[in-house]
């Protein structure tokens, strides 16, 4: 079992900064990477960026030059520094734990509870 707990979520105005924490805990040693996917109401979940244990990140075009994940092995932790939001950025930001192979992201089972973030003014 793999436990996943997202923190740091909130209101922000445009333009503004906010930095997700995903802590993980249990079993993750046969995993390899760690992903941030986010829902917006109505909307599909996708992809937001992961980085693998070597350092590997990936990004959607939508977040390129103001999203920043990284990883803070020590802690299990992996952070998503979100700069410059956008109203569109408004979702429920989802944690995943999963594998890195070929340049591809493979997301497991195991899902943190989420965390709001919200863009407006």
């Amino acid at each position: 079992q793999v436990q996943l707990v997202e923190s740091g979520g909130g209101l922000v105005q445009p333009g503004g900064s906010l930095r997700l924490s995903c802590a993980a805990s249990g079993s993750i040693g046969r995993f390899n990477a760690r992903a941030w996917y986010r829902q917006a109401p109505g909307n599909q979940r996708e992809l937001v960026a992961y980085i693998s244990s070597g350092g590997h990140t990936k990004y959607a075009d939508s977040v390129k030059g103001r999203f920043t994940i990284s990883r803070d092995n020590a802690k299990n932790t992996v952070y998503l520094q979100m700069n410059s939001l956008k109203p569109e950025d408004t979702a429920v930001y989802y944690c995943n734990e999963g594998t890195y192979a070929i340049v591809t992201y493979y997301p497991s089972d195991y899902w943190g509870q989420g965390t709001l973030v919200t863009v407006s003014s």
